[in-house]
């Protein structure tokens, strides 16, 4: 049972508006990743794994967009699987799994997916972990089902233009922290920590995670296109893009 938050819509309200201050085009991105699960559904409701789920942005846009849903999410860090979980409460499955190893498909209450979905997260993995973990994705989704990863993945043919976009998106966001009109990653973990309900569970995710995470790696999207076509998926491509960031979608 998660602990008792007394207003987790609230939390998840600051932690929408800290994530947008990274992506202003955040919601544009998960409507485009619904829109995949939608077309591979055949009208009826998905069976959908929110892989690093964090605090349950997508999870609580399934469940909006497709009531029926049957929905797992699945995370680590203690402090956001409790905001999730006080959001979601008994609408969705929350199980805590290590996405490093191979072990973590055992914490899952099903054997298939119709859709498997993940926004920002997998950028702390490196290059070889990734590459098997993609393999393993295809292997937790029914024929025909559809894994969709957002990140920040810049197309490799404009390398000048996207230093540019990154620049001034840059530039944008110091100016929203410096005026107060939006907390900052370090600023929102600060509150967190200081919450009488999540001050141990932040503690304890510094535990999990002594150096915050390890360091980020952003490919190009053409990297992930060949990784999941290397993993066994008969379709893979670009199902959305924004500036330097893009989702890329594979079907079994």
């Amino acid at each position: 049972m998660s602990p008792y938050i007394v207003d987790p819509w609230a939390w998840q309200e600051s932690w929408d508006r800290q994530q947008e201050a990274f992506m202003p085009d955040r919601e544009h991105r998960f409507t485009a990743m619904l829109d995949t699960v939608d077309a591979v559904l055949d009208g009826r409701p998905p069976r959908l794994l929110d892989l690093a789920g964090g605090t349950g942005t997508i999870s609580l846009r399934t469940l909006a967009r497709f009531p029926g849903a049957e929905v797992t999410l699945l995370d680590l860090d203690p402090a956001l699987l409790a905001i999730a979980g006080a959001s979601l409460a008994d609408r969705a499955t929350i199980v805590t799994a290590n996405l490093d190893t191979p072990e973590w498909r055992s914490a899952l209450p099903h054997r298939e997916y119709d859709a498997v979905l993940t926004a920002t997260a997998l950028h702390w993995l490196p290059a070889d972990r990734l590459s098997q973990l993609y393999a393993e994705l295809r292997d937790v989704l029914r024929p025909g089902g559809v894994f969709v990863n957002a990140d920040h993945m810049p197309d490799d043919t404009l390398p000048e233009l996207t230093k540019r976009l990154l620049d001034r998106a840059r530039d944008r966001r110091n100016a929203r922290y410096a005026a107060g009109s939006v907390l900052s990653w370090s600023d929102w973990w600060e509150r967190a920590g200081a919450d009488p309900v999540l001050a141990p569970l932040v503690a304890q995710r510094r535990t999990i995670y002594p150096t915050g995470h390890s360091p980020e790696w952003n490919p190009p999207a053409s990297w992930h296109l060949a990784a999941l076509t290397t993993a066994g998926f008969t379709e893979v491509g670009t199902v959305w893009r924004g500036g330097p960031d893009a989702a890329v979608a594979a079907v079994r």
